[in-house]
């Protein structure tokens, strides 16, 4: 079977992932040709579906992985983490992406599932270029999505009135931004939207708008806001110093077919890791300095 290395895939995959929002260019990681976790020509089909904030990164591991098992179909689909965590337990997919853990939602049996965590996002409210604001305290942000403040002159910058652009209810993007820098707090939306790639075009365009996305979707069309002070960095986030952040979670069932759990070992190796979620504004695992469990506790 013939490999086709990283470095090549991630070279063609930079436009397309400039196209579809993902935040800024991919460099040219150096890097050995990726190891096909399995062997022969039989026609084998993964579905993956869920979070749209970790979208990109499955897509384009997809994209590699297929490219060395050509006998392999992997469909990476959206929807938001709710979509995916039910859609697992209901057994229609084989992956449901969440940025969100599967106790988190309701309805949802946890103990039917195994919980694979391939990554860590930050994530970070953006705004419109236009409003002349650059940092806000927790609690101007607090009152600018629960519509306490509705003109960013207020907050320092432009006399126009605040958009505020939401994720639809069962995002995990969203749950983890209200969570974490809302303080729980429910935010306002003038309007909800089902993708981060659709958010992030409106921000971009709408004089006015504000939202959050992750940090794979940040790039010089959008203003990243700064929170006490504190950037958006995978550094900070790492340290915990920069509090919004999830998990990704790839979940599987624990009766999930031998191939599905080959690709995901896939994603965790050193390899991809280093190479592919590194380049692609995702932390990896093993480069977080904390930990942090489905009740929030820091390790």
């Amino acid at each position: 079977m013939k490999k086709i290395g990283v470095v090549t895939l991630l070279a063609s995959f930079a436009l397309a992932m400039a196209g579809c929002s993902s935040g800024g260019q991919t460099e040219e990681p150096a890097t050995d040709s990726s190891k096909a976790a399995s062997k022969g020509n039989e026609k084998v089909e993964i579905s993956a579906v869920g979070s749209t904030a970790l979208q990109p990164l499955v897509e384009n591991i997809a994209d590699i992985y297929m490219t060395d098992n050509p006998n392999y179909t992997i469909v990476v689909q959206g929807g938001g983490s709710g979509t995916g965590l039910s859609q697992i337990v209901a057994g229609a997919v084989d992956i449901g992406n969440s940025d969100i853990f599967a106790e988190e939602k309701d309805g949802i049996d946890a103990s039917e599932l195994v919980d694979n965590q391939i990554a860590v996002v930050g994530m970070a409210p953006v705004v419109n270029k236009d409003a002349g604001v650059e940092d806000l305290t927790t609690e101007q942000l607090i009152d600018v999505f629960t519509g306490k403040v509705t003109n960013w002159k207020d907050l320092g910058g432009k006399d126009q009135d605040i958009l505020v652009v939401n994720r639809a209810q069962g995002s995990g993007t969203r749950a983890t931004f209200e969570k974490w820098a809302l303080n729980g707090a429910q935010s306002i939306a003038s309007q909800e939207q089902d993708s981060s790639g659709t958010v992030k075009k409106i921000v971009a365009e709408t004089p006015g708008a504000v939202s959050y996305l992750a940090f794979s979707y940040l790039d010089d069309t959008l203003t990243t806001l700064k929170v006490d002070g504190v950037e958006a960095t995978t550094e900070n986030v790492a340290t915990n110093d920069w509090k919004i952040w999830s998990y990704e979670h790839m979940y599987t069932r624990k009766d999930a077919k031998p191939e599905v759990k080959e690709f995901i070992d896939y994603i965790l190796s050193d390899d991809v890791q280093k190479n592919v979620v590194e380049k692609l504004n995702y932390i990896p695992i093993t480069s977080m300095d904390v930990t942090r469990d489905v009740d929030g506790n820091i390790k």
